[in-house]
């Protein structure tokens, strides 16, 4: 017998909704369902784009736009709390000044927590579900080029995926030539013209990285390590969606730093740059 599992919601504005998801509900359907309930849920017929703030980023989404409406990560179907702090744990709806709708993800699911890839990607998927054509996808990492120091903002042009893992099923061939849209790197760049970019290697983590790890993913092409993003991105990329990748510079990559990591460092780092994330997430929202 399929077991089925009960995931409360909050009262939305017009009605309240309760759901019975089965536990073995295809991730897919699974996000249909989570897209449904929150166009429901906020009266919007879609939505157009989709921002995932990860470490270091959750204080950069105030004054954004136009609040329409958020709600608990953890009362959507499909979505948990999320675990690390620095995090948010909301989906933030506002409108931009530009007549759009953007949905906010204050946290994300970590590949190390250990519930797979399906969860990991869920937020991409439900997003993509509900209509949205862009993503931007916002990460906490440390940084391999000295001349980075912590609370610098990184476009990320390409990645390197050191999980093992993979969010497609049986053949799907998606070509990741350009996962990181050039167009929107561009765009980021009439925001801010000093960003620099570049690529970004996924470890599957809890752990930081040793230094020989740092190394070889130095050696084989990248300059900035964290333990998301990637496969986030290969999820949205199989769903026809525009990304922007951006790495928050946090601390320098081990071996580099001359301290102990420190997940403190994070969050210190999102802090202090908040003003600047804030500055360029809200340009960004008036060009896509």
């Amino acid at each position: 017998m399929t077991r089925a599992l009960r995931i409360p919601l909050t009262p939305g504005r017009h009605r309240r909704y309760s759901h019975l998801v089965s536990a073995d509900t295809d991730p897919k359907t699974l996000a249909a369902t989570a897209a449904k309930t929150i166009l429901e849920r906020f009266g919007l017929p879609s939505i157009d784009v989709a921002l995932v703030l990860g470490s270091g980023w959750s204080g950069a989404a105030s004054g954004l736009g136009e609040l329409i409406g958020e709600c608990e990560l953890a009362d959507l179907p499909g979505f948990a709390k999320p675990v690390v702090v620095g995090h948010g744990g909301q989906l933030v709806i506002i409108g931009t000044g530009t007549g759009r709708t953007a949905a906010l993800f204050t946290g994300r699911t970590h590949f190390y927590e250990g519930r797979g890839v399906a969860p990991v990607v869920h937020g991409v998927r439900t997003a993509a579900a509900a209509g949205a054509d862009t993503i931007v996808l916002t990460n906490g990492c440390g940084g391999l080029n000295p001349a980075w120091g912590p609370g610098t903002p990184v476009l990320i042009r390409d990645h390197i995926n050191l999980t093992s893992a993979t969010p497609l099923e049986g053949a799907t061939f998606i070509d990741l030539t350009d996962a990181y849209a050039p167009r929107l790197r561009s765009l980021a760049r009439d925001v801010d013209p000093s960003l620099d970019e570049g690529v970004y290697v996924q470890f599957r983590g809890p752990q930081y990285e040793t230094p020989a790890e740092v190394m070889m993913a130095k050696a084989i092409g990248g300059d900035l390590v964290g333990m998301s993003t990637a496969l986030e991105t290969i999820a949205a990329r199989e769903a026809g969606m525009d990304v922007l990748g951006i790495s928050l510079v946090t601390n320098a990559a081990a071996g580099i730093s001359p301290t102990p990591l420190e997940h403190a460092e994070v969050i210190a780092a999102g802090k202090a740059a908040a003003p600047r994330l804030r500055g360029l997430l809200a340009g960004l929202l008036e060009r896509l």
